[in-house]
């Protein structure tokens, strides 16, 4: 598949395009929805990085990408321990979605299905859901079990 960089689309501002925020970086981007149709994938314009185009501002982790996008990412990240027959973790997740938005460039905020992914799950030894863990330069800084309020989740994040 291909991909295509933003640096054109910049200027262009109409109904075929769509403003994505990079959750790398936090560079606005200006994506052509035809370039999209054609089956290409856009990059940050800034960093050159893939756009996450789920029109959410979380990044979905897996056993597979784990590593790239938590131990190596270049921001701080808030990893989101859930599962889906986990009422807990279900009532957590439009927070977890508005910090995403709010933070997004500063830091990546990240969800982990620990019956999808058991390999992870097990490496970081999750025992209790929803749990989220806080990394910053590829190491786990602060935990935080159960659902928690947004407001405690943000002093958690606040020197970050």
């Amino acid at each position: 598949m291909q991909h295509f960089d933003l640096e054109g689309d910049v200027g262009v501002m109409n109904a075929d395009v769509i403003e994505v925020v990079c959750r790398h970086c936090g560079t606005n981007n200006r994506v052509s929805k035809q370039r999209l149709k054609e089956g290409l994938i856009p990059r940050c314009g800034k960093c050159k990085e893939k756009l996450n185009m789920a029109g959410k501002g979380t990044v979905i982790v897996t056993d597979a990408t784990f590593e790239e996008e938590i131990e190596k990412s270049p921001i701080p990240v808030l990893l989101d321990c859930w599962a889906t027959w986990c009422g807990p973790c279900r009532m957590l997740a439009p927070t977890i979605e508005k910090l995403a938005e709010e933070y997004a460039g500063k830091i990546k905020v990240a969800k982990l299905d620990v019956d999808e992914n058991p390999k992870t799950a097990t490496k970081l030894e999750i025992m209790s859901i929803p749990t989220m863990l806080i990394y910053k330069d590829g190491k786990i800084i602060d935990t935080l079990v159960g659902a928690q309020p947004k407001a405690e989740i943000e002093k958690h994040l606040v020197n970050l």
